[in-house]
């Protein structure tokens, strides 16, 4: 438990946090399910930014995703974590560039090594933990990174300790998907909510946020995205979530491509649901809007229901779909049915039974065998889902 006092206006709060880590995939790290992005701070002061990393460690927040190469934000977290270093797990972004004032990806050797050099000695670090190969969404760009000197430096880095693990972030799943496929990746950033979820890939990041994408009906989460997680979750690559209130827009009905209003905490447990997620890097402006993430942690599972909004979205459903909402709670037999139905369809998926995911079955505290057929779960199901015959393909997989 973490004690916070903070003020609002001319409100003095106390808020008990209770930080819940999570596996970061098979790297052996213990990350906070809520992390930080560092957009947030890059307009504060250097003093507001310590006050601001000091308030996140008091929470138990302990991972940040660094992808800015804004030199005043990087100096100002570099001096902000000084004597503190082994307190935070950063994922800090390769390829990435400052030049006439603004960040630019780049894959240009000179600028990729200045960039990262840089990066070290503004932390005042000399190691990061998980070096993210930044923004990669075309199969052209996969090929020229994964094939050529990118890649090549990066493994060097690694052999040399410099940085512990080799991540890439991506909007496509066609290019994350294949990013695990070569075995050389750990941690994926990743854009996940339930709008973008719904979009078939494509190497047009601006697609994401395009009205039109949406003015069609959609049904369901998108199978390459279902597949990516699901494939993440059973080779033990992490993903951390970046957009998960789509920039703000999810939060306001208006903005929304669903024209419906999701809260913070929605959009969170949305995403923590998502199998192979670790972490939300939520790019919080302020305490406030930090605390506001934060009250995740300690949130009735009402608060945190998203079903109800993603069963009333016009145009778009996920009929008989199971999200892994939780929606179906409680079994009178005591039942974790998201689990269940998350463990089955991973195994679906990979059309095997792979041993983490058997012992993450083996190890629920009750099981889809104990199943009685009363329906209960069924009434609360908001999408229909035939969660009986589930039920009943969890045993058949799983033997009880």
């Amino acid at each position: 438990m973490v004690d916070l006092k903070f003020t609002l206006g001319s409100t003095m709060y106390f808020e008990v946090v209770k930080v819940k880590y999570r596996e970061l995939g098979r790297t052996g790290l213990k990350v906070s399910e809520i992390g930080l992005g560092c957009e947030g701070f890059m307009k504060m002061d250097t003093d507001q930014v310590k006050k601001f990393v000091a308030q996140a460690s008091k929470m138990g927040i302990n991972f940040i995703d660094f992808f800015s190469s804004n030199p005043h934000g990087r100096s100002a977290f570099g001096k902000a974590i000084a004597g503190k270093r082994e307190k935070w797990i950063i994922e800090g972004h390769i390829c990435t560039f400052w030049k006439n004032e603004q960040y630019l990806r780049t894959r240009k050797m000179d600028e990729v090594k200045a960039g990262f050099e840089d990066l070290l000695a503004r932390l005042q670090t000399d190691y990061i933990d998980i070096g993210m190969i930044h923004y990669i969404d075309a199969k052209k760009d996969f090929e020229e990174v994964f094939n050529g000197e990118v890649i090549e430096y990066v493994k060097g880095l690694k052999k040399r300790g410099i940085i512990k693990h080799i991540g890439i972030s991506s909007h496509n799943p066609l290019i994350a998907i294949e990013a695990v496929k070569t075995g050389l990746v750990d941690v994926i950033l990743f854009s996940i909510n339930p709008c973008y979820d719904m979009l078939p890939p494509s190497e047009n990041v601006d697609d994401l946020w395009d009205d039109e994408r949406y003015a069609e009906p959609l049904f369901n989460i998108d199978p390459v995205r279902q597949e990516l997680y699901e494939l993440c979750q059973t080779k033990g690559v992490a993903l951390t979530v970046m957009k998960a209130f789509g920039g703000g827009d999810l939060l306001d009905e208006k903005l929304s491509p669903f024209k419906v209003k999701m809260t913070p905490l929605q959009c969170i447990h949305y995403c923590l649901t998502r199998p192979g997620v670790a972490s939300i890097m939520a790019g919080s402006h302020s305490i406030k809007e930090m605390m506001e993430a934060l009250a995740y942690e300690d949130a009735s599972m009402v608060e945190k229901d998203f079903a109800n909004v993603l069963a009333n979205i016009p145009k778009h459903s996920f009929e008989g779909n199971c999200v892994y909402c939780g929606h179906c709670a409680p079994c009178v037999k005591g039942i974790n049915i998201a689990d269940v139905n998350k463990f089955a369809d991973l195994c679906v998926a990979q059309g095997e039974v792979p041993e983490t995911v058997r012992e993450h079955y083996e190890v629920l505290a009750h099981h889809a065998s104990e199943c009685i057929e009363c329906g209960v779960c069924i009434k609360n199901c908001p999408f229909n889902v035939k969660i009986i015959e589930k039920m009943k393909a969890a045993v058949a997989i799983f033997g009880y």
